[in-house]
């Protein structure tokens, strides 16, 4: 998620992570996009009633739509991959618990990235330039 916002900052957009001190105040126009790969975290359903009491739209991604926080959102992407919710019961990777989803988040968001830049005609100079320089 961290990557997500980082990317689509450079691509020129107002994007933040919560929990960074840095974050404005949620609101009315604004997305929220949470990830609950297994359906619902306490953290992410709270942040979720948060926004929607700010008036802002929420987008959940998710391996199980049917969990308690896909469910509250506005919007839902659906990634058919094993999290936590089933690597036990009816494991579909050798990979450790939710790490098939992880890997496939990380993929979709660049995916997304990628469409995004072309939709917005930004370059690859422009991304460059709104990278740090303070590494």
């Amino acid at each position: 998620m961290k990557g997500f916002a980082m990317r689509l900052f450079h691509l020129g957009l107002d994007a933040h992570v919560v929990g960074d001190m840095s974050v404005p105040n949620l609101g009315d126009g604004d997305l929220l996009i949470v990830s609950a790969g297994p359906g619902d975290f306490a953290t992410v359903s709270a942040l979720i009633g948060v926004a929607k009491a700010a008036r802002a739209k929420t987008l959940c991604v998710t391996a199980e739509p049917d969990g308690a926080a896909p469910r509250a959102a506005n919007a839902i992407i659906t990634i058919p991959a094993q999290t936590m919710a089933r690597d036990t019961t009816a494991p579909s990777s050798t990979l450790p618990m939710g790490s098939l989803y992880e890997g496939a988040l990380y993929v979709l968001f660049e995916m997304l990235i990628l469409k995004l830049r072309e939709r917005l005609s930004v370059t690859a100079v422009d991304m460059r330039s709104r990278h740090t320089n303070l590494e």
